[in-house]
C-alpha cells in the first residue's frame, strides 16, 4: 500500500477540521508553536499545510517544501504567506474566507454597542466598587448614520444588521456600483461625504501599501465631531498616533479596535490606558461557531486538491491548459499591468469589464485574462488575489459585468493585441497591449498610440498638444533630479488632445503634481502611476 500524505496543522485548528481530514485517510500531524527553524526542518515531509495566524510561510519555508502541494489559511488573511514564492513553487495557496464572516461582522456591532453606552469604562468602574451613573451617559444607535468603509463580506453583513437596528447606512468602496450597494440597505457617497455624515464609522479595508493609514490626521478631522470609530479589519488601516490626537482633541467621542499595527499589541502602548478607547485581542472571528466552519472550510480544501481536484477559495491557482500556457502566457502579466495602468490612470466605481482579443490569441481560452484584468483593476481592494477561479465569483459579488469580444483576424498594427475598456455609466477609459518580441507592451491609451513596457515610475499627462509642454516638463524633472528614462507621445491630431507617458528612474514626489499641473493645465488629467 502507498503511504498516506501528510498534513501538518501548524496553528490550533477545531476539531471539526482535524476529523475530516483523516477521515480521508491522511496523516495528520499537530505541531503548533513551531519556530521559523522548526518549520523548515520538517516541512519537506509534508504535502499540505494549514495555518492561522501564527504560522509565518516565507519563500525560505516554500523552498525546503519539496512535497508541498497546497497552503490553506483557516481564515481569511494571507499576509504571512509569501505568495509569490508559492507560486513559482508551484503551490495552491487557499483561504476560508466565508467561515467567519457572521462572527466578525457581530463583533463590529457589538464594538458599536460598546462605545455608545461606555459599556468598556462602566464595567471597570464597578469593578473598582464605584456605582457613578452620570459619568457614563450613553448615546442611542437609532436614528443614527453608520458609515462602512469598504463594502465587502463582512460590512455586508454589518450593513443589515444596522438597518434592522434602524440605523441610516451610508458606504463608501470604488469597487461597488450604488445599485448593488442599495440591495444592501447602504447609499453609496464618497468618503469625504461619508466622514461628515457618520455618527458611527466602521472599518472594512485589506491591508496593503493603499490603505496603510487610510485613517491619517486629514481624514479624522473631516469626520462629523463627536464620532466613533470602529476597526475589525486591519490595524495598519489607521494611524494610532493620529486616532489618539483626535481622542484626546475631542474630534472622535471614542474608539473601538479589534486589531492593531503591532500585534500583540504593546504592553507600553497608549491605547491600553485611553478612557475613549474600547479594545479587543483580536476576536473577529473567535467564536465556536466560526471557528467549526473555518476547520471545515480549511480542510475540505486541502482534501479536494491533495486528490486533484481545484480549492474553491484558491488565491494563486490560475487554470491554464498546458497546451496553451507557453503562448499565452505572457499575456496575462500584460493584461494584468493594464487593469492596474486603469485603476491608477482613471479611478472609476467599475460596472463593466470588456475585454477584446485580436489575431491568433482569439483562438485560445482567455478566461485567463479576463481574471488578470479583474486582479489588475482590483489591485489594492480585496483581500484575495484573484484568478480564474474566483474572478468571476468576486465580479458578480461586486456588481461588475464582464464582457468578452474576440476578432479572430489581425489588428491593422499588430498580429495579436488586447483592449481593455473599463466603464461606468457615461465614464470610459480604455487601454491596448501587445506582446511583442516576448515583452508585453502597452500600445495605446484612450485610442492615442504610444509603446512602453508596463514597468517601472511613469508620469502619465493627458493635456492639450502645444509647444513648450514636454521641454518644459523634461525642465521641471530634471532640476528635481529624476532622470527620464523614456519619452512618448500619442495624438489624433495636431494641437489637439494627446496622452504623454514619461517614464522615470525614479518615483515622482506627490509635491511636484502642482507644478506639473501649471505646465500641462490645471484643467488636464496628470497621473504618476506605479507599474
Amino acid at each position: 500500500m502507498m503511504n498516506p500524505q501528510k498534513v501538518l496543522v501548524s496553528d490550533p485548528l477545531a476539531e471539526a477540521g482535524l476529523t475530516l481530514l483523516r477521515e480521508a485517510g491522511l496523516q495528520v500531524d499537530v505541531r503548533t508553536g513551531l519556530s521559523p527553524e522548526e518549520l523548515i526542518a520538517i516541512i519537506p515531509d509534508y504535502d499540505a499545510l494549514i495555518i492561522r495566524s501564527g504560522a509565518k510561510v516565507t519563500a525560505d519555508v516554500i523552498a525546503a517544501a519539496r512535497n508541498l502541494k497546497v497552503i490553506v489559511r483557516a481564515g481569511v488573511g494571507v499576509d504571512n504567506i509569501d505568495i509569490p514564492a508559492a507560486t513559482e513553487a508551484g503551490v495552491i495557496v487557499a483561504n476560508a474566507p466565508t467561515g467567519n464572516v457572521a462572527a466578525a461582522a457581530e463583533h463590529a456591532i457589538a464594538l458599536m454597542f460598546a462605545l455608545a453606552r461606555n459599556v468598556a469604562e462602566a464595567h471597570r468602574s464597578m469593578r473598582a466598587g464605584e456605582w457613578n451613573r452620570k459619568a457614563f451617559m450613553g448615546v442611542e444607535i437609532r436614528n443614527k448614520t453608520l458609515g462602512l468603509v469598504g463594502l465587502g463580506r463582512v460590512a455586508g453583513h454589518v450593513c443589515r444588521r444596522a438597518v434592522g437596528l434602524g440605523m441610516e447606512v451610508v458606504a463608501f468602496d470604488p469597487y461597488v456600483t450604488a445599485d448593488y450597494a442599495s440591495k444592501m440597505g447602504a447609499d453609496l457617497v464618497d468618503i469625504d461625504d461619508l466622514l461628515a455624515r457618520s455618527d458611527f464609522i466602521s472599518l472594512h479595508l485589506p491591508m496593503n501599501d493603499a490603505t496603510r493609514h487610510f485613517i491619517d490626521a486629514a481624514k479624522l478631522a473631516k469626520m462629523k465631531p463627536g464620532a466613533r470609530l470602529i476597526n475589525t479589519s486591519r490595524g495598519g488601516v489607521i494611524s494610532e498616533a493620529d486616532l489618539l490626537a483626535a481622542l484626546d482633541s475631542g474630534q472622535l467621542a471614542g474608539a473601538a479596535l479589534d486589531v492593531f499595527e503591532t500585534e500583540p499589541l504593546p504592553a507600553e502602548s497608549p491605547l491600553r490606558s485611553h478612557p475613549k478607547v474600547v479594545l479587543t485581542p483580536h476576536l473577529g472571528g473567535s467564536t465556536t461557531e466560526a471557528q467549526h466552519q473555518v476547520a471545515l472550510d480549511a480542510a475540505a480544501q486541502v482534501v479536494d486538491v491533495l486528490n486533484d481536484h481545484p480549492a474553491r477559495y484558491a488565491i494563486n491557482a490560475p487554470l491554464i491548459p498546458a497546451t496553451d500556457i507557453e503562448f499565452i502566457s505572457p499575456f496575462i502579466g500584460l493584461v494584468e499591468k493594464m487593469g492596474l495602468f486603469l485603476h491608477q490612470f482613471q479611478p472609476m466605481q467599475v460596472e463593466r469589464i470588456e475585454l477584446t482579443v485580436y489575431g491568433p490569441l482569439a483562438e485560445y481560452d482567455t478566461r485567463i485574462l479576463q481574471a488578470a484584468a479583474l486582479r489588475g483593476l482590483l489591485a489594492d481592494v480585496v483581500e484575495q488575489r484573484v484568478n480564474v477561479v474566483n474572478a468571476d465569483f468576486i465580479a458578480q459579488r461586486r456588481g461588475v459585468i464582464i464582457a468578452e469580444y474576440r476578432q479572430r483576424h489581425h489588428h491593422e498594427r499588430y498580429e495579436n493585441m488586447v483592449t481593455l475598456t473599463v466603464r461606468a455609466g457615461e465614464q470610459a477609459a480604455s487601454v491596448k497591449g501587445s506582446v511583442l518580441h516576448g515583452e508585453p507592451y502597452i500600445v495605446a491609451v484612450a485610442d492615442r498610440w504610444v509603446e512602453f513596457k508596463p514597468q517601472g515610475y511613469h508620469l502619465v499627462s493627458w493635456h492639450r498638444d502645444r509647444p513648450g509642454v514636454i521641454g518644459s516638463l523634461g525642465t521641471l524633472l530634471g532640476r528635481n533630479d529624476i532622470n527620464i528614462a523614456f519619452m512618448h507621445v500619442g495624438r489624433l491630431s495636431p494641437r489637439g488632445i494627446a496622452i504623454l507617458v514619461i517614464k522615470t528612474d525614479e518615483p515622482i514626489p506627490e509635491d511636484l503634481l502642482p507644478e506639473i499641473n501649471e505646465v500641462v493645465g490645471e484643467q488636464f488629467r496628470v497621473r504618476f502611476i506605479t507599474l
